[in-house]
């Protein structure tokens, strides 16, 4: 049976012209944008968001359990930083001050060679210069985590996808009740709404925190009771309902505070408490304590979590730079070895 679209358009847009609303020229423009949306957008986006009486509805119920956490606002990643201040996105490459980029923004992420920001419309956008060449990746996303070797996208009904590259397609990971997910250099992470955590890549370093140093073909369960979980070079750290922070993998600078310093952990071991938000970085990790106090252990700090800061809402950790967000909405920057700096007011 051949589709009825086609007449069912000519005809809208002739009781248009014959009401008021305009011309046929008039119409010309938005056919030609609906027709050269982006592939990626075609064929990710639902073409049906209703429901049928059982099945989760696409967007209302799926923000009951997942809601963007204030981590978004900041990432960093080897020589790229984003930070979000008033919905609006900075972004500066080294020791550089920051230049206004995009607005209209609720969560941003970096890749080694990528920027990303999620559009306040679900829309998921990336740039590699400038951010006014930002290209459409996806749309209808509630969270993502962009990485080395790819990217993750938490869809509004739940579901996982994994881009390879930004203008690339994404294939599906899982169907539904993802919370969260982190794409390391190697090793990347998921969360169910459960809590369990799923993990698939290298595992040389003890990436899964299982005990085993052999990747595996599928997503493999490896630990409970997580809100959040952070890759990044050869190691990991997750941060567990009741507060605990563990890490397993590589730790020769100590990312994993004492666990398996000087090589390597392969079973998840608790190094931190009381925490609300955690990240790590190349060498170093940090969280905030419930008080809202900043802690950072690693390379060039040291092994024992040592507090830099205080009235903290949100962090990011790079190569060998953190990124912090006050209460007062200041955006602070500081490699490690050096004291906290205000880089934007």
């Amino acid at each position: 049976m051949k589709s009825r679209l086609p007449a069912v358009i000519t005809g809208l847009i002739l009781i248009f012209v014959l009401i008021g609303f305009g011309t046929v020229q008039d119409f010309i423009p938005v056919l030609q944008k609906a027709s050269s949306a982006p592939k990626s957008a075609q064929s990710l986006t639902p073409l049906n968001n209703s429901t049928t009486k059982g099945e989760r509805s696409n967007e209302a119920e799926f923000s009951q359990f997942h809601k963007l956490d204030r981590s978004a606002e900041l990432a960093s990643y080897y020589d790229r930083h984003l930070a979000m201040k008033d919905g609006k996105v900075y972004g500066w490459s080294g020791n550089e001050k920051p230049k206004l980029m995009l607005d209209n923004v609720i969560q941003v992420g970096v890749s080694d060679h990528v920027s990303y920001a999620l559009l306040s419309s679900g829309t998921l956008v990336s740039w590699t210069d400038e951010a006014q060449d930002a290209r459409e990746v996806t749309r209808q996303v509630a969270f993502f985590s962009a990485g080395k070797t790819g990217l993750f996208v938490i869809r509004k009904d739940g579901s996982l996808w994994r881009f390879a590259a930004p203008d690339q397609e994404g294939v599906q990971i899982a169907s539904g009740g993802i919370v969260y997910a982190s794409i390391g250099d190697g090793a990347d992470y998921y969360i169910t709404e459960q809590g369990h955590v799923f993990v698939k890549g290298l595992a040389h370093r003890g990436q899964y925190g299982d005990g085993r140093l052999e990747s595996t073909t599928d997503y493999v369960k490896v630990a409970e009771d997580a809100v959040q979980v952070k890759g990044h070079t050869g190691h990991a750290i997750l941060l567990k309902k009741n507060g605990d922070v563990q890490g397993t993998g590589g730790n020769i600078f100590g990312p994993l505070s004492t666990h398996g310093l000087g090589d390597k952990a392969t079973t998840w071991g608790t190094i931190f408490r009381d925490a609300k938000m955690i990240a790590t970085g190349a060498s170093h990790s940090a969280a905030i304590r419930n008080d809202n106090t900043l802690w950072l252990w690693g390379k060039t700090v040291g092994t024992t979590p040592v507090q830099v800061m205080e009235r903290v809402v949100a962090i990011a950790a790079g190569t060998d730079v953190t990124l912090a967000k006050t209460e007062d909405g200041r955006i602070w920057f500081w490699k490690l070895g050096e004291k906290p700096k205000i880089w934007l007011e």
